[in-house]
């Protein structure tokens, strides 16, 4: 194999390292918005078990009705 067979395989490989890098990125990229998404979304849902919560403990802490 001549010098230049090998510095145009070696270009090649190259070439075809850089397209998977990227994709690779890109992938994280999205994974990574997806994951923030779901932060957002397990943080909305803590809050509203903790206010449902505390809505619950709002009944429970009440007196009987008088009749009892």
């Amino acid at each position: 194999m001549s010098l230049e067979e090998r510095v145009m395989e070696l270009e090649s490989r190259m070439a075809f390292q850089d397209d998977t890098i990227q994709a690779l990125n890109d992938v994280l990229v999205k994974q990574r918005r997806e994951f923030d998404h779901l932060q957002q979304q397990m943080a909305a849902m803590i809050k509203r078990q903790e206010e449902m919560g505390s809505q619950f403990d709002t009944f429970e802490e009440e007196a009987p009705p008088p009749h009892y």
